[in-house]
This record gives structure tokens, sequence and C-alpha cells, in this order.
């Protein structure tokens, strides 16, 4: 009945993959959304949080409430900018800091499960061509 539906395909394969991804994370005490934001400020500490909703496309109050979480637990701190004090930039604590190589290794290993699930090179094409889609309905 769905199989020509790109909305129900879509949310039934996100429903599939945040399950390997809420598994792959709770050994850190993060959810999949707050892992991923820890991901990219431990790759690029500083970044302002219209940096990081616009990064991973999320609206700006979904990463006030991220980060909320995330200096809950005493993964990120908030820093005023120097050019402008109404804005903030955010660094990973050096608690965030110890887990980086544990977190990229979970996310590797969850990668090559989903790849060896339905192969390298369709795993690729099909990362590929869901970019290709959200970029053309931006």
């Amino acid at each position: 009945m769905f199989e020509h539906c790109l909305y129900f395909n879509t949310t039934a394969l996100a429903r599939l993959v945040d399950k390997e991804w809420t598994l792959a994370f709770k050994p850190f005490g993060v959810t999949p959304s707050q892992g991923f934001m820890l991901r990219l400020l431990l790759r690029h500490p500083g970044m302002s949080q219209h940096e990081l909703a616009t990064e991973l496309t999320i609206s700006r109050p979904t990463a006030t409430r991220l980060l909320d979480g995330l200096q809950a637990l005493k993964l990120v701190e908030r820093r005023s900018l120097e050019s402008d004090g109404r804005h903030w930039a955010i660094y990973p604590t050096a608690k965030a800091e110890a887990l980086h190589a544990g977190i990229n290794k979970a996310s590797s290993d969850v990668t090559r499960r989903i790849q060896q699930h339905m192969g390298k090179e369709n795993f690729d094409e099909t990362v590929a061509r869901v970019r290709s889609v959200s970029s053309a309905l931006k």
C-alpha cells in the first residue's frame, strides 16, 4: 500500500536506524541527537548555536534543548563570544573529551553493522540519495 510513499518509507527507516543509534549511544548517557551534536562539537569546538542548528538541520529551539541536556550532563559549556556578548560559543568539556574515542568507535560500529546488512555499496548509494532528496526539498 505504501510502496511509493516517501514519508512512510523514510519514517519507517528512521525508526529502525534510531533504534541502532539509541543502543550505540546509551553507554554514554546521551540520545542519538545529543550524541551527534556532541560529535560535531568535539570535531569543531567553539561553534555557535546557530551553526550547530544549521549543520544538524534542526531548529534553534531544538538545538537549545539538546545543548541544555548536554550542559546538564556536564559535557558542554557555553562561553560568550568576545565579538558579541549576546551569542555563545559552545565547547566540549574534559568529560566530553574523555568520551570522544568511544563515541566515534560506537558510531563506526553502527555504520559497519548496517553496511554488513545491506552491503557497503548499497549503503553509500542510499546515503547519497537521501542527502540528494533532502537538499532538493530544502
